[in-house]
């Protein structure tokens, strides 16, 4: 079996990468003008700059920058406030006794950007964009949908209420327990967006979701293109101002080009390493200290239900047990991830008792053998004139196409013919209405790797409730259409269980019967990999909220 090597494949696009760190050297004299500027380089755009409408991590990390939810995590998973005076608790009073109310009290000295108040009025208006279904990008509406009143006059309105301009109270229908973790991550501005969307009855497509003109975190936004966006201080922050003038993010073409960039020193931070590129830049001696933040992700494949060839265990028992996790992990990830046993691995949530699938090929070959799927003359497996072929997807990250060349390897040795396809992250995980991969059903595997809402272990990309149709406008998290009831069950009593010991008990069984029923196909415990030169200072990247410190983060 052979394997091109990282350098081979850069080789490809050197002339390329020369022009394009030429370009980027054109930074490097700001930071002789302006000692408090950094650049940061990311290898994808961000899909959206509205928290609302991206689930891309380019998004989510700028989120940490430009918009500021009621709390955020630091990087030991305590929650800080932001906007909030303090983190609900049943002592504090911002829980009732039954765990379905949750009442947040606001500073009253927190302004956008723009010098307008942010109100519990902004709150509100989240909430609502959040639940509205005209707003279809939105593929996770949890946990607002979950605090919508059953009946009444404001049923199509999230239960959200303002009492006062400075408290916020929202009602579950439900106890919710997985609410510290999602509940107003972002808050966005009323008094911007309401008019849009009341003309427009939905906030899809609009140009201020890549450039919004208020800002609520310690950055604003000062201009963007195809090529970077540049923040500067928000000398309006609520909080601690941001002890750096200015954060340029340049977006890089591929990894190859941030690798560069950030051994001669043109990027101060390259952020979302491979395991190859991390070990690259010990051994270049770039001014550069790696640091690896777990958080909570665990690579797998995602499986498409809705292939009836996948409806069949023993298919799917077969394929994860097809994969030599120890040969994949050498090639895609340098040797140094860990095998995962489950989409909660690395955490209490997983049953401890699971291990990771032990590599059987032969075991493998049988299981389909007894499923009626025989190796035709081609090597390839058939069952009544059907071919047994899977499209395998995933995005065009380095890590992930040589992990695709391997598993392609490993499955055509038991009879599986898989045809690979790599798309751009803006494709690959883009809504149904804009065709996106994943949304529109265009594959039987996919790779990615998708966190719970870390700390908490809850998701909804398992729920049958998820599954996007028509009557949903296609919005949901549950791309694989997975539908099982136990499972249903099992998370809808997770999600009432505020006793944390309790819920513990109920996501081991979550994480036994996808095991069992191989839902999900585990490969190893990701990491976060971040360079960071050591001129920047100040920065402890979090695993739940990356940038949550960046108005800390200094040069010297």
């Amino acid at each position: 079996m052979h394997y091109r090597s990282l350098g081979e494949r850069s080789r490809a696009s050197f002339l390329f990468l020369l022009t394009f760190l030429f370009a980027l050297s054109l930074i490097a004299p700001v930071h002789a003008q302006t000692v408090s500027s950094i650049t940061i380089t990311l290898i994808t755009p961000p899909d959206s700059l509205n928290p609302a409408f991206t689930y891309e991590r380019s998004g989510l990390l700028i989120r940490d920058l430009i918009f500021s939810g009621a709390w955020t995590f630091d990087d030991k998973l305590n929650p800080v406030p932001l906007l909030a005076v303090q983190f609900p608790t049943l002592a504090n009073g911002g829980v009732s006794k039954d765990g379905k109310v949750i009442t947040i009290k606001l500073r009253p000295d927190a302004i956008w950007s723009d010098g307008q108040p942010i109100s519990s009025d902004d709150f509100v208006f989240t909430a609502n964009v959040y639940t509205n279904d005209n707003n279809h990008s939105i593929l996770q509406r949890s946990p607002y949908d979950l605090a919508i009143p059953k009946q009444g006059p404001d049923a199509n309105q999230v239960n959200v209420k303002a009492p006062d301009k400075n408290t916020v109270v929202i009602t579950f229908n439900e106890v919710y327990a997985a609410w510290p973790a999602t509940l107003f991550r972002a808050v966005l501005p009323a008094h911007i967006l309401r008019p849009i969307f009341d003309k427009a009855h939905s906030l899809e497509g609009i140009d201020w979701n890549l450039h919004p003109t208020v800002s609520s975190g310690p950055f604003t936004l000062k201009n963007s293109d195809a090529g970077s966006l540049t923040f500067v201080r928000n000398d309006k922050y609520f909080g601690t101002k941001a002890k750096l003038d200015q954060i340029v993010i340049q977006i890089v073409p591929d990894a190859a080009t941030q690798l560069a960039a950030v051994k001669v020193a043109v990027a101060d931070m390259g952020t979302l390493l491979t395991a190859a590129e991390a070990a690259d830049l010990r051994a270049s001696g770039a001014p550069v200290q790696i640091m690896a933040v777990p958080g909570g992700y665990n690579e797998g494949l995602f499986l498409n239900f809705a292939n009836p060839i996948l409806a069949d265990v023993k298919v799917r028992k077969a394929l994860a047990s097809a994969i030599d996790r120890v040969a994949l992990i050498a090639f895609a990830q340098n040797g140094i991830a860990k095998p995962s046993a489950g989409f909660w691995d690395g955490t209490p949530y997983q049953d401890a008792s699971l291990q990771p699938l032990a590599f059987d090929a032969d075991g493998a070959g049988k299981m389909l053998d007894g499923a009626g799927w025989k190796v035709g003359s081609d090597g390839i497996r058939e069952k009544n004139k059907v071919k047994l072929k899977l499209r395998f997807a995933t995005n065009q990250r380095d890590f992930r196409t040589q992990a695709q060349t391997v598993l392609q390897s490993q499955f055509k040795a038991i009879g599986v013919d898989i045809e690979p396809t790599a798309y751009p992250n803006a494709v690959f995980f883009a809504s149904y209405a804009a065709g996106g991969t994943l949304a529109t059903g265009q594959f039987d595997i996919a790779e990615w790797s998708a966190s719970p809402d870390y700390p908490d272990p809850a998701t909804t990309r398992f729920l049958t409730s998820q599954i996007g149709t028509k009557e949903n406008g296609f919005a949901g998290a549950n791309v694989s259409h997975l539908s099982d009831p136990a499972l249903d069950k099992l998370f809808e009593t997770a999600a009432k269980t505020a006793d944390a010991a309790a819920r513990i008990k109920i996501f081991n069984q979550i994480s036994k019967l996808m095991a069992d029923k191989v839902y999900w196909i585990p490969l190893w415990q990701s990491a976060d990999l971040w360079a960071i030169n050591k001129r920047l200072m100040g920065v402890t990247i979090g695993g739940v909220s990356p940038w949550w410190n960046a108005a800390s983060w200094t040069v010297g």
